[in-house]
């Protein structure tokens, strides 16, 4: 059996992994790659996913650090010989919501860059500034210098509050990114990353020669730990864990490869707690994210299974934040199933893991709820309910629910007028709860809205509203379209559940059961 060795909790430094005997998953092949392949690369992924690691080895292989390699797949494929001077811009520090701060941060790091590096750099602007810092640094060492951008786009996330800094950050940057570009000869290799992937027009227009391989399958598990890894890197620290589990609370994330990635930080945290939690969610609040979907009428049945197109995923924008774009380059939503249709590529997206749809639908309630205390109550009210098969305990427990939320709440939301936000409320709370929930689950007559499976039951929701339908229409539906036919040969109790919703009272109005 492997080693144990340290476990890597927040470092993104290459040299310190190595020096310090830590456990690295060797993503040095894909750097191979990037190589042969191309010269000016960008790279999206959601928070802690690695991408300052990957930027700092790049960093150490172009300095030519030997050592740091040995035995890794790159070692033997790389001239040592050859050494090119680096310069890394990190916009990871500091608040970019204030006006003018992007231009101190980017004037401060190219002053250091050029002081570190020994040579005179000219200009109050800062692509000139990064102009000249790369024409002296060829100039001087005889080699190409490699451009490393780390978190190249938080001086606009930060500002997004504030739309009109935003836009003065996003303008700002362009001009800086289009240095690279004007400077080509001087550059041996360019990799930048972030978590948003904002269209080449907005940010990118001056380098139409960047390669974005966020999508690309090739490079799909450029960040992030495979099963693979897991199985043999990581293998002492898997004793005492149960394998499928891992699996389900943290897999699933993926960008368009044969299989999904683990975030690194939720593994590194499981492995040193032995605790299965939502690690990574909790560094992070969703609170912007949340407040664009009520504000964008987003019910968060549509979430899990939502359509989008390229066009769509990269379309975050300023002016125009599309609820598919961000959740997915925020880590919240992931591919699931890529389809053509006619040469036009669709994605369909859908929560990568438990604890990501657990973890969100929590911050989704709290926002209906207002009341953590409450919304904690209620989802351990809920669990307990289910163990008992109590229906009408369950439709008192939701008829309390909607009754609790104050009249204020409905008239300065837009969601709450919206049919499907009733609706919204049901799934919220058992995805919540750690349920095993499927929304329009599927069959050859039909789709019923939420099938939710538990302790060797089926339990099948339809949900109407009274004025748009007759009485007692939801259950009607779960009968007549046979949609327990699909569960039957499971051989377990199926319940059939039709609820209905008054949008006059904003209440529960009926909570119909039969068993299929």
């Amino acid at each position: 059996m492997t080693t144990r060795r340290r476990l890597p909790i927040g470092l993104q430094t290459f040299r310190e992994l190595r020096e310090e005997d830590c456990y690295y998953v060797d993503k040095t092949g894909f750097i191979a790659r990037l190589l042969d392949e191309g010269k000016h690369y960008f790279l999206s992924r959601p928070r802690r996913f690695g991408k300052s690691l990957f930027l700092d080895t790049l960093k150490e292989l172009f300095e030519g650090n030997e050592p740091l390699f040995a035995g890794l797949h790159i070692h033997d494929r790389w001239d040592w010989s050859v050494r090119h001077p680096v310069v890394r811009l990190d916009f990871g520090a500091g608040h970019f919501g204030e006006p003018g701060y992007v231009h101190t941060s980017a004037m401060a790091q190219l002053a250091a860059a050029a002081e570190d590096a020994g040579v005179a750099v000219r200009y109050d602007t800062a692509p000139e500034r990064f102009r000249d810092l790369l024409r002296a640094l060829h100039a001087r060492t005889g080699r190409r210098v490699v451009v490393l951008v780390d978190e190249y786009d938080k001086p606009i996330l930060d500002a997004l509050e504030a739309p009109a800094v935003a836009r003065g950050n996003r303008d700002y940057l362009r001009g800086l990114y289009g240095t690279i570009k004007s400077s080509d000869a001087h550059i041996r290799f360019t990799f930048l990353t972030g978590v948003s992937k904002f269209s080449k027009v907005s940010v990118f227009s001056g380098l139409n020669n960047l390669t974005d391989i966020t999508l690309d399958p090739c490079h799909s598990a450029i960040c992030g730990y495979t099963e693979a890894d897991l199985d043999t890197v990581f293998a002492p620290e898997l004793a005492g864990l149960d394998r499928e589990r891992i699996r389900e609370w943290y897999n699933g994330y993926n960008w368009t490869g044969d299989d999904g990635v683990y975030n690194p930080f939720d593994i590194l945290l499981l492995f040193r707690r032995g605790t299965f939690a939502a690690h990574w969610f909790e560094t992070g609040t969703p609170a912007f994210l949340v407040e664009t979907l009520f504000r964008r009428r987003v019910s968060s049945l549509e979430l899990d299974g939502m359509l989008s197109s390229d066009e769509l995923l990269s379309s975050f924008e300023v002016d125009a934040i599309a609820p598919e774009a961000l959740l997915f380059q925020t880590g919240y939503l992931t591919i699931k199933d890529v389809q053509d249709r006619g040469g036009v590529r669709r994605y369909r997206l859908g929560y990568p893991n438990r604890e990501v749809r657990q973890s969100f639908n929590q911050s989704l309630l709290r926002q209906l709820v207002q009341d953590a205390t409450r919304q904690t109550s209620n989802s351990d009210r809920l669990y307990g309910l289910m163990e008992e098969n109590d229906f009408a305990g369950m439709q008192a427990l939701f008829q309390a629910f909607f009754s609790s939320i104050p009249y204020e709440w409905y008239t300065s939301n837009a969601i709450a007028g919206y049919e499907g936000y009733y609706a919204s409320v049901f799934y919220s709370y058992f995805a919540a709860s750690g349920f095993d929930v499927t929304v329009e689950d599927s069959s050859n007559r039909g789709r019923a809205d939420m099938a939710v499976r538990f302790a060797g039951h089926v339990y099948l929701f339809e949900f109407k509203v009274v004025e748009q339908a007759s009485e007692g229409a939801a259950l009607a539906q779960l009968r007549e379209r046979g949609y327990a036919d699909k569960y039957r040969a499971t051989g377990e109790p199926i319940h059939l559940i039709g609820v209905e919703f008054s949008s006059s009272t904003r209440n529960v109005t009926a909570f119909a059961v039969a068993h299929a």
